[in-house]
């Protein structure tokens, strides 16, 4: 997973652009939260492909972190996408795009599928979950990657007269087991690498501390405000 700011500098500040793209190196699809106008300029200079994104992501109804939604909405038509787009944001998000298209004259030839932000659980794809939160009529966000499991050794497990069954899973996963004679069986000594954790990236809008910035990203890898 790589992480690209559009705008170069995010700064604490009230409104400041806040714009990135996250591109995923396991499977070819680009997440984009927030479209500020001149972002497919910026997209394009980070050599990613428009017709990659699966998913934009509003923090907000602000006309500077969504000056930029309807152009990029058309640039997809215009390339001839035919695969359906998510869209995630406040609940008059779906009023503003029927409003923009009237006026405009616009129609799309995909399907896209507009999901109201609420707090909690809004995105579970492969192995990323994201999760929102509201403060003050914008919404914050945590991107969580899952843990990888190293490649577990079969034969240091038949070596020890370890039967085939639920234990191997869960000795993959890293856990201990206390056998009834004393012998302590470490699940990273039958995995050929130890397990890898995974990130936490927090996307948090607000200038001043509080308790549930703290709560949320106290173990966030990278923080975006």
């Amino acid at each position: 997973m790589e992480i690209n700011c559009l705008n170069n500098s995010i700064h604490n500040i009230k409104y400041s652009n806040n714009s990135f793209v996250v591109q995923f190196l396991t499977f070819k699809e680009i997440w984009i939260f927030n479209c500020y106008e001149g972002c497919q300029y910026l997209i394009a200079n980070n050599n990613l492909k428009i017709n990659n994104i699966s998913k934009i992501i509003m923090t907000d109804l602000h006309i500077k972190n969504m000056s930029g939604l309807l152009g990029l909405l058309s640039s997809l038509n215009l390339i001839g996408r035919i695969k359906s787009l998510h869209i995630y944001g406040p609940k008059d998000l779906a009023y503003y795009l029927d409003l923009s298209k009237k006026y405009s004259h616009t129609n799309f030839n995909y399907i896209i599928y507009i999901h109201i932000l609420t707090t909690g659980l809004i995105i579970n794809y492969q192995k990323y979950r994201v999760y929102a939160f509201n403060n003050n009529c914008k919404y914050e966000f945590l991107i969580i990657q899952s843990e990888k499991y190293g490649k577990f050794i079969l034969d240091k497990a038949q070596n020890n007269y370890l039967l085939p069954g639920p234990l191997y899973g869960d000795l993959k996963k890293g856990l201990y087991f206390v056998l009834p004679d004393g012998v302590i069986l470490n699940g990273n000594y039958f995995t050929l690498l130890n397990n890898l954790f995974g990130n936490q990236i927090s996307f948090i809008l607000d200038r001043y501390y509080r308790r549930i910035n703290i709560e949320n990203n106290i173990i966030a890898s990278i923080i975006l405000y």
